[in-house]
């Protein structure tokens, strides 16, 4: 069999994207069903909430690690040192409102993260990132897409706002296995599936654009992370 006709092999550098990849969904899967878990059947103890929120302000340090900011890692050795003051004291009075605090902040902080690049003089938050992704896999990037990146900046903005919404009838009007459940497995979900239907309206609507794979994509994020540990 010549060179030309030989089945190329997988390079090392993908296997290790793509491992990375799926442990991280793995792993991100394994986290919302114990959390769903717990809040069901262990919500009033005091371990549950370092186990609920410990992964994630190490997740949080991880990154903050990774590409050196130090404020972050000092507001998670904060988050931490409260995370143990809570356990110690015993958890809190009202758990159930905390997790529902818990989810409203993040969502109405990502809500401000998209939606105050959306401002005059400011360039949208999905524009940067896709403009980035482009520059680095070496495609144009368009008028036309710079227009869309803003559309679809706002549109996220208008999700994560309708997350809190949701969030907090559930909680007035339903039991606490509903939110729970929405909350752990619904929320991750509904990301995935505005994810998939702004990637098939993308292409429906404007055929044009240069298609970008989910390989690609992933392995210039992790190009960009390297490049973030640079001195």
């Amino acid at each position: 069999m010549s060179p030309s006709t030989a089945p190329s092999k997988p390079r090392a550098g993908d296997a290790a994207g793509w491992g990375g990849l799926v442990l991280a969904l793995g792993g991100f899967a394994a986290y919302a069903l114990v959390s769903h878990w717990l809040m069901v059947h262990a919500a009033n103890r005091p371990w549950a909430v370092a186990v609920l929120f410990g992964p994630l302000v190490l997740a949080v340090a991880g990154a903050g690690w990774q590409r050196r900011q130090p404020a972050v890692l000092l507001a998670c050795a904060a988050g931490v040192a409260l995370i143990a003051l809570v356990v110690a004291r015993g958890g809190v009075d009202d758990v159930n409102r905390m997790y529902v605090l818990q989810h409203g902040g993040i969502h109405l902080a990502l809500a401000w993260a998209f939606g105050s690049t959306l401002r005059g003089g400011a360039t949208p938050l999905i524009t940067t990132i896709a403009e980035g992704l482009h520059q680095r896999l070496n495609q144009r990037f368009t008028p036309e897409m710079r227009a869309y990146t803003r559309w679809v900046t706002g549109a996220w903005t208008v999700f994560f706002l309708a997350m809190v919404a949701v969030s907090a009838l559930i909680y007035m009007l339903a039991p606490w296995p509903w939110w729970s459940f929405f909350c752990n497995v619904l929320t991750p979900l509904a990301a995935v599936l505005m994810t998939l239907a702004e990637h098939a309206h993308r292409y429906r609507r404007h055929p044009d654009f240069e298609r970008i794979s989910i390989r690609a994509a992933f392995g210039a994020w992790r190009q960009a992370g390297s490049a973030g540990q640079a001195p």
